[in-house]
């Protein structure tokens, strides 16, 4: 805009404005706990000053993506821990789906009754990529007939029908119903495979981690067959958070928790403006200028 600002008035700036926006993300959280479908993330995070911390200890910018799938929202939230706890209380008195890659800290989901807990098959089948990857011989265009290459396969179909289901524009209940005739029979002949190659598999090498990681989430990975909304992976929450993580290469750290609880908050609305195509800039200054907190 051409003023010449100092990096520290518009870092107070930035706190200020985190202070005063807290009400509403309130709200914005409120609407993604409603949704049917929360996925949630994790990326780390140096604060410099936290209390009783090391400079170099890392923390944690959270992410959860939900709400109206014609309105989604995008949550961020800043802790120094990346504790099961901290999943547990954003996630408090929420009931339905909730969409998390394979990290222990989120298998408490698996006895929570409200909860309905979906794997993510992107984080499998990079299990199995990475053991092509590590023979160095991983080439989409060709087929190969390894069990890595396989197991691809098999994920490779699964995909294959969500697109068909994207092109015919399905709606949720006939995503569901396309995916019990299709994906389904894919699923109960893939889970026999693995089985059967893991009795074979020496279970701390790549392939047998890459088998073991996919049986002891069979539950979780096949939740979204009969749930038209949910989708077969976290992606969307893994893509809500990549711009926060192509920031921090610019940025490197926050100075104080303060700074990191205000970015949490304004990469919250504007990554929340974004999922629903409006622009970011726009947006920030509509709010600044017409709700009562500024």
């Amino acid at each position: 805009l051409g003023y010449e600002l100092s990096r520290s008035n518009m870092a107070n700036w930035t706190i200020q404005l985190g202070e005063r926006i807290e009400k509403l993300l309130g709200l914005l959280r409120l609407s993604i706990l409603s949704g049917p479908l929360i996925q949630i993330d994790e990326t780390t995070l140096q604060v410099l000053k936290e209390k009783d911390r090391a400079p170099t200890s890392k923390s944690y910018m959270w992410v959860m993506r939900g709400g109206a799938p014609e309105n989604p929202g995008i949550y961020f939230h800043y802790s120094p821990s990346r504790g099961s706890r901290v999943a547990q209380d954003l996630l408090m008195n929420y009931e339905g789906v909730v969409q998390t890659d394979g990290y222990a800290g989120y298998d408490y989901l698996d006895n929570s009754p409200e909860i309905q807990h979906a794997g993510c098959w992107a984080h499998a089948r990079r299990k199995f990529t990475d053991v092509l990857k590590a023979k160095g011989k991983y080439d989409k265009k060709k087929a190969k007939s390894g069990h890595a290459e396989q197991a691809v396969d098999f994920i490779g179909q699964l995909y294959g029908i969500e697109r068909q289901a994207d092109k015919e524009e399905l709606p949720p209940e006939l995503r569901a119903t396309l995916r019990m005739e299709k994906a389904m029979p894919v699923l109960d002949t893939f889970h026999s495979w693995l089985t059967e190659t893991g009795l074979k598999t020496p279970p701390k090498g790549l392939l047998g981690k890459a088998i073991g990681y996919t049986l002891k989430r069979w539950d979780q990975m096949i939740l979204y067959v009969n749930s038209g909304f949910v989708t077969p992976d976290n992606n969307r929450a893994e893509n809500a958070i990549r711009p926060f993580v192509v920031g921090r290469k610019n940025w490197l750290f926050n100075d104080t928790p303060a700074g990191a609880k205000a970015s949490a908050g304004l990469y919250s609305l504007i990554e929340t403006a974004r999922a629903n195509n409006l622009n970011p800039f726009e947006y920030l200054k509509l709010l600044f200028e017409k709700l009562p907190f500024v």
